[in-house]
């Protein structure tokens, strides 16, 4: 699973792209030979991947959107198909931590907001680029999930939840289309070095952790035209699938 796929022609969608492991597949997927619609709220780190991957010879364009836009989402979805009239990848990579805190002591507004984003925010993009991702040749969706969705450690809980919840709508969409060129799996990237990772376990010494690069280049292989593997869950740190009926 670590070889570079050749991704030349290919329009891919990359969310949560302006830092972090979105940030590096999204420059490792231009890289590879594919033109990355790139989206995040943070304009800065929007302009700062632009200039990398342009710097290497790629391609991009940039979308400024806060998933919380659910409208703003499915005129994402036109403008695609407009230009493009498909979408061959996508990369549901935006999420938040919320807090770390008791069930029971975690505000309305926080759990709303985790919900909102890592999940509704989700569906929302499936909605309005499955279609476009039925009319590519191969059409790959990868969704970034977290060992939280099954260890569901305590106070993790709205972010636990939240992960189990997008495994679970990217099993059923695996099924729907399982006998379609499209194929769909979560991964679970493993600790990471990101400013996520540093707020969820504070005390860590982040120099013993992958960097987001390095996870990026073992989830890049999941883009590949050639993958056969859907409804999966791929643990990238361990460079493996695992079936939700146990490891194959």
């Amino acid at each position: 699973m670590t070889a570079t796929p050749d991704l030349s022609n290919r329009i891919a969608l990359v969310t949560g792209a302006s830092r972090g492991i979105g940030y590096q597949i999204a420059k490792q997927i231009a890289a590879a030979g594919a033109h990355v619609i790139a989206v995040a709220r943070t304009v800065g780190g929007l302009e700062d991947l632009d200039d990398e991957i342009k710097a290497a010879g790629g391609q991009a364009t940039l979308v400024p959107l806060d998933l919380t836009d659910m409208e703003g989402i499915d005129r994402l979805g036109g403008a695609i198909n407009e230009r493009w009239g498909k979408l061959d990848i996508l990369v549901a990579n935006a999420g938040v931590l919320g807090v770390i805190s008791p069930i029971g002591h975690i505000e309305a507004k926080t759990f709303d907001k985790v919900m909102a984003i890592n999940v509704t925010s989700t569906w929302r993009l499936i909605r309005s680029l499955d279609p476009l991702l039925r009319k590519s040749d191969a059409g790959r969706a990868i969704l970034l999930s977290s060992g939280a969705a099954h260890s569901a450690r305590a106070f993790w809980g709205p972010y636990a939840a939240s992960k189990a919840a997008v495994e679970a709508m990217g099993r059923s969409w695996a099924d729907e289309t399982r006998n379609m060129p499209l194929r769909v799996n979560s991964v679970d990237p493993g600790p990471t070095r990101t400013a996520m990772r540093a707020l969820a376990v504070p005390g860590e010494n982040p120099d013993n952790l992958p960097t987001p690069a390095e996870i990026a280049t073992k989830i890049l292989p999941l883009a590949s035209p050639t993958l056969r593997e859907t409804g999966m869950l791929y643990q990238a740190w361990q460079e493996r699938f695992v079936s939700y009926r146990g490891p194959e």
